[in-house]
């Protein structure tokens, strides 16, 4: 098939033209439009690479959409993979958290479930994405490396990020900020948030580092992409590199982002934060180290849709150094690349043909079409 009057938005420049599929692969890229009636016709629409998606825990909204509310495993599924697809996503990595026993059970509990909802929808042709697997591991648990190691195993995990949200540390290093999330999170009274408080910290004392160093070890040797997770200082980056991290995910000061650049890790932050114009947690902007040219990476995390509003609101703001296709790398190429995915994530003959038709109204980028390995999903 051909998609025509669009503007191919290539690696290094927009080009208007048309582009042909054939076996699920991108064929000839023309600068000129095509004469063929049964061309679709693009109405001068941005034609996209897939979105690739590295970190998102949207698909726990559905499992649980409720407290105390599980929801049958593949409908779930469905309903979370048509989110990513609507938005333009084509690859991604479900985030699964690991060692997060806190959070009312329901993660632990589902834990299984949802590995196997993942793995077996894919397996089976069930999903319009391509879905793999991205490990959350929490590290302040005792059951954090074991839990690691009965699922480290698990056909398309792409990558694990190593995190620690416990109080005074990383994202966390304000106080005041962690009280007013984990006790609104969780419905505490003053006793009780200071009760889990010390909980969290003497766990964190006893586990973080061994678990850490156990997990990065095991990727090591199993060739998994490792992530570190709110690096708040220089000393937190230097750890991540010398543990095999290659991504930072969500730096929470410029200095980290800063000297992740100069280590050689690549930036990811969150497409919300670019939004928004600001973090949810009072942590650095990612406007801030996009004006800095340390951008690298951008993830939906909570909210799918914000990965191309935030590509186009790159392009367009002058005080950054991202034209078009240098922002849209941010959530295709880069990803991509960033976890052995070299078969995708650019425009380009003899890759697959994961491409999105998007057109900007009010504002505001619209995804109108989008197809995987050449299939029309949305």
């Amino acid at each position: 098939m051909i998609i025509n009057n669009v503007q191919l938005v290539l690696e290094n420049e927009v080009v208007c033209g048309s582009l042909e599929i054939r076996d699920g692969l991108i064929g000839s890229i023309s600068d000129s439009g095509s004469a063929l009636p049964e061309a679709l016709d693009g109405e001068g629409g941005f034609l996209l690479p897939g979105l690739v998606e590295l970190h998102t825990d949207n698909l726990d909204k559905f499992f649980t959409p409720r407290p105390k509310v599980d929801w049958p495993a593949y409908s779930a599924m469905s309903s979370h993979d048509a989110l990513m697809v609507a938005s333009g996503i084509t690859t991604v990595l479900d985030a699964i958290a690991v060692g997060d026993v806190r959070d009312g059970g329901h993660r632990l509990d589902n834990l299984t479930k949802m590995i196997d909802a993942i793995r077996h929808s894919q397996e089976q042709g069930l999903n319009r994405a391509e879905h793999r697997l991205h490990l959350r591991c929490e590290l302040p648990y005792d059951a954090t490396v074991p839990l690691f190691e009965q699922l480290m195993h698990t056909p398309g995990l792409s990558l694990v990020s190593l995190m620690d949200h416990s109080p005074g540390q990383r994202q966390y290093t304000s106080l005041q900020k962690y009280r007013e999330y984990f006790q609104g999170k969780y419905h505490l009274n003053n006793q009780q948030m200071a009760e889990f408080e010390e909980q969290q910290t003497r766990l964190a004392a006893l586990w973080s580092q061994p678990n850490r160093r156990a997990i990065a070890a095991l990727c090591r040797e199993r060739g998994i992409a490792l992530a570190s997770h709110d690096d708040a200082t220089a000393e937190h980056v230097d750890e991540s590199q010398q543990i095999g991290s290659a991504i930072a995910e969500f730096p929470t000061t410029e200095a980290a982002a800063q000297r992740s650049r100069e280590l050689g890790l690549l930036v990811l932050m969150g497409a919300p934060n670019v939004v928004r114009g600001g973090s949810h947690s009072g942590n650095v902007s990612a406007i801030q180290l996009a004006q800095q040219g340390l951008l690298d990476i951008l993830s939906s995390d909570y909210y799918p849709a914000s990965l191309l509003d935030a590509a186009f609101r790159l392009a367009q703001d002058d005080s950054a150094p991202y034209d078009l296709p240098r922002a849209v790398a941010l959530l295709t190429r880069n990803p991509a690349h960033a976890v052995g995915l070299r078969d995708r994530g650019v425009i380009a003959q003899g890759l697959r043909a994961d491409l999105v038709l998007a057109h900007t109204r009010h504002g505001h980028a619209h995804v109108r079409h989008v197809w995987a390995q050449g299939r029309k999903v949305y």
